[in-house]
């Protein structure tokens, strides 16, 4: 069972960039899928996240608009589209997977059972 978060990079502020990951032992559709990022010096945070029953997309605040999660099933994937990229949104990026997670327990680390390596995401000019 694995989770591979790839896509970061450097990009500057008002690029675009799109961050995949992909599961291998498991189905992904049949899980909660939760993007989060940590920042240096700063907690993880959740920032998106898709329910395995409906696939409705759920977004923090600050990067609604901007950002997109979707999955392929096919693939066994799943993506976020960031676009206008800020400085502010500079961190390691993080894709997690749970089965047992509710809509009240979604943006909490502590739900998940699987999470990617971390990708990186520097937002500069």
């Amino acid at each position: 069972v694995q989770l591979q978060a790839s896509g970061g990079g450097l990009v500057q502020p008002g690029g675009s960039l799109r961050l995949s990951c992909a599961a291998s032992g498991f189905t992904l559709a049949y899980t909660t899928i939760g993007w989060f990022r940590q920042a240096p010096g700063k907690e993880r945070e959740w920032i998106s996240g898709m329910k395995r029953n409906d696939g409705r997309p759920y977004y923090l605040d600050s990067v609604k608009g901007r950002f997109t999660i979707s999955r392929d099933t096919a693939k066994n994937t799943v993506y976020l589209q960031m676009n206008s990229l800020k400085p502010e949104d500079t961190a390691v990026y993080y894709c997690a997977s749970g089965s047992r997670i509710i809509t009240s327990t979604m943006r909490m680390v502590e739900g998940y059972d699987y999470w990617g390596q971390g990708t990186l995401v520097t937002v500069s000019s």
